[in-house]
């Protein structure tokens, strides 16, 4: 059986590994046999897997584990950008991550792996005139995860929550590609205004601890925003803001802060 998959699993590198460390994780730990089983290794694809974690995840008495699955492979098969999508976020976790040895983590562990791609499905749901199914993964996603991200919002692709805990992601808000955020960030907007009102986050920004990023404002790309820091001002590029208010304090320190998950400034940030 193991060998079927792999051969099946060969123009697939990153599935082939997941595969291999679910079966290595068994092997290790026998008691979770059946988990990782159910997850994994009972499927022929990632976007398969995924479909059943998120399932598994979101189901409820007021929605059936079957018919959340059914949901979330309509929306795989209709939107391959969702599994590429995915398949970033993982690779961003597993490289940026130091608490990340496997790629199967994310997947089996990781609530903020598994709440963003539940977003995911719920975003492309929005954006297909199912508002009231994607208002329904918001809330369960929210319930679940502690991950509260409007299925309007737009995200790229490498996103990477560390921890997850307590994230705020407003309706209006745009979160650009290669992204990484700590626990309790908030991306939202400063009072009733009802058009767009919430941060747009450029390419490659690290978003610290407690942040919160308020209003319509831009944050540039490859810019840092250092933990509890509330931001009221748009951020140029490749700079790093601190306080409350944040105020800009130096250079970003690097080319890819997001990459680098470097939260230090002053000399010691290069």
């Amino acid at each position: 059986m193991a060998q079927t998959r792999r051969n099946i699993s060969k123009v697939d590198p990153v599935w082939d590994q997941i595969q291999q460390e679910a079966e290595d994780a068994v092997r290790d730990e026998p008691l979770i046999g059946g988990f990782v089983h159910a997850c994994i290794l009972h499927h022929k694809s990632i976007e398969n897997a995924l479909s059943y974690r998120i399932a598994a995840k979101l189901s409820s008495n007021e929605m059936s584990m079957m018919v959340v699955r059914e949901m979330v492979e309509e929306a795989y098969a209709e939107d391959p950008d969702l599994v590429a999508a995915a398949r970033a976020d993982l690779v961003a976790i597993y490289d940026r991550d130091p608490a990340c040895h496997r790629l199967l983590q994310p997947i089996l562990y990781f609530k903020g792996y598994q709440a963003v791609q539940a977003y995911r499905v719920g975003h492309y749901l929005y954006a297909k005139g199912k508002r009231d199914l994607a208002y329904f993964i918001q809330m369960r996603v929210s319930e679940i995860f502690g991950v509260d991200i409007h299925p309007a919002a737009k995200m790229g692709k490498g996103i990477m929550i560390d921890h997850a805990h307590s994230i705020v992601i407003g309706e209006t808000a745009v979160v650009g590609d290669n992204v990484s955020m700590l626990h309790s960030v908030t991306l939202g907007g400063t009072g009733k205004e009802e058009e767009d009102r919430h941060p747009k986050i450029g390419n490659g920004v690290l978003i610290g601890a407690g942040a919160k990023v308020l209003g319509n404002i831009t944050i540039g790309h490859c810019s840092r925003i250092a933990a509890g820091s509330v931001v009221l001002e748009p951020v140029p590029a490749c700079k790093t803001v601190a306080g409350i208010p944040a105020r800009i304090v130096g250079e970003a320190g690097c080319d890819q802060p997001s990459m680098s998950m470097n939260h230090l400034f002053g000399p010691d940030s290069e």
